[in-house]
């Protein structure tokens, strides 16, 4: 990552930040890691460090983003409205991407959000990144057990308290609901999971990660006993290990994200596994977000209703086409038609 500098033009607008907050124009508020920031009564463009942040920001204020950070491709273009789908792209820093400063600049942002797990490490980009621009920037918590407090600190920095309770409650009822019941099923009786990622199904992410919540939640059984890896993730396995773990059922990247799932049940390397035999590997629905991971925003609470109730169904009775078509609606500013939804989950639900 790059080092930060205080610029002289940076040096001079936190000079004049304490005349425009006098003038009005500037309010000061506490960030989700109890940072003290003095940050635009009225932000009009909104920029994320990341695109877990963005796809936040993109539910609650659309209007407010200044754009994505990175290409969108078609497929996820056609669940966005006209208006929002072609912002421009703006980079950021994730994965292994870095900002480009004097691009984002360039565009005048009125606010940075950084959307991450609090920590040091977190701060720390934060405080240099401020630094450097001048611009306030506000860390979110992504925890995805405090997205409900997350969408409340944004609406209250953003100017939308109301639309943030409604989102706010809709996370916490869901995971809330799901969380209690999934800890009330008897070990012996839950299911088995392997998360397959990547081209051929032999990348995957341990319980505990960031990437395997809604798993972990929905009160499945994570069968990757592999190490954590970085903010990345996607652990290396063998086809050996993966026979050993020899899971109930997988859920796995889908053909959209240049996935496997539907390749497992047609390959001879996979075919004595568990899951195969009985049917019971599934797409990870996809478009315009990912439901259970990458960016793990908030598309994860939809992917916790699907998870549980695909797991589960006998205890998660959800309708998911209705499910999807709410939260398409409510979260995503798309109008999402029943043929739709099912086109979206052909690969993702059970067979009655």
């Amino acid at each position: 990552m790059k080092r930060f500098r205080l610029s002289l033009a940076a040096s001079f607008f936190l000079l004049c930040l304490s005349a425009a907050a006098l003038a009005g124009q500037t309010r000061e508020v506490v960030d989700m890691a109890g940072r003290h920031l003095v940050v635009p009564v009225s932000p009009r463009k909104v920029y994320s460090t990341n695109p877990i942040g963005t796809t936040l920001i993109y539910t609650l204020a659309p209007d407010q983003l200044m754009g994505w950070n990175y290409e969108l491709r078609p497929r996820e273009k056609r669940f966005l409205p006209a208006e929002y789908r072609d912002l421009p792209v703006i980079g950021g820093w994730f994965s292994t991407q870095t900002g480009n400063l004097e691009e984002i600049m360039a565009l005048k942002p009125d606010l940075f959000v950084s959307m991450s797990f609090i920590n040091e490490t977190a701060r720390s980009f934060a405080d240099k990144l401020q630094s450097q621009t001048g611009i306030p920037v506000a860390l979110v918590d992504n925890e995805l057990t405090r997205l409900d407090e997350s969408y409340l600190f944004l609406g209250k920095l953003l100017g939308e308290e109301e639309r943030a309770e409604v989102l706010a409650r809709y996370c916490r009822e869901t995971v809330r609901s799901i969380a209690d019941r999934a800890a009330r099923i008897p070990q012996d009786k839950k299911v088995r999971v392997y998360y397959a990622e990547g081209p051929d199904g032999r990348k995957t992410d341990p319980a505990g990660s960031i990437h395997t919540q809604v798993l972990d939640l929905a009160g499945g059984v994570n069968v990757a006993e592999v190490p954590m890896g970085p903010q990345v993730g996607m652990s290396s396995v063998s086809m050996e290990q993966i026979l050993l773990w020899n899971p109930d059922l997988i859920i796995a990247w889908g053909a959209s994200r240049g996935g496997y799932s539907e390749g497992i049940a047609g390959d001879t390397h996979w075919k004595d596994i568990e899951a195969v035999k009985s049917g019971h590997v599934y797409a990870v629905p996809d478009n315009p977000f990912c439901w259970f991971d990458r960016p793990p925003s908030v598309n994860r609470v939809l992917g916790l209703r699907w998870l549980a109730n695909l797991l589960y169904p006998e205890i998660f009775d959800f309708d998911i086409v209705e499910e999807a078509r709410n939260f398409y609606r409510l979260f995503w500013h798309y109008d999402l038609g029943e043929e739709e939804a099912r086109e979206i989950l052909i690969r993702s639900m059970r067979k009655k």
